[in-house]
């Protein structure tokens, strides 16, 4: 029983000493290959047909997006132009309002956000 445990003890130390792989300090670093990196897996790169297909769905997001913005500004004169003469200055100043707000609130925002990256930097 005792040469069983003998035996044991060095089988153990050789097996974490032999079998681990791991860099201690850093000076190894793995060079295998990503079997599932998209080059791997499609040669170059993407295919064409996904290349294709993926730039026609970007180019078809960016037509809605400007359709959107254009619906939008449209509405936004439908909906000043169909007030009284009263209304419509008053709308309109408001909206000016609202700019220089955020304008100044923007301004006020960025001053305090470059202040602090330098005080961290």
């Amino acid at each position: 029983m005792k040469k069983l445990k003998l035996f044991r003890l060095p089988v153990i130390i050789m097996f974490f000493v032999l079998d681990v792989n791991i860099p201690v300090w850093g000076a190894e670093v793995s060079t295998i290959p990503n079997p599932y990196s998209e080059t791997q897996l499609f040669g170059r790169g993407e295919p064409k047909a996904a290349k294709k297909a993926r730039k026609k769905q970007e180019a078809k997001d960016k037509k809605l997006k400007k359709d959107y913005k254009d619906f939008v500004k449209n509405n936004q004169k439908r909906s000043i132009e169909i007030q009284t003469p009263v209304v419509q200055e008053r709308m309109k100043q408001n909206v000016k309002d609202a700019d220089s707000k955020y304008k100044s609130k923007k301004k006020n925002n960025a001053s305090r956000t470059k202040k602090a990256g330098r005080k961290y930097n």
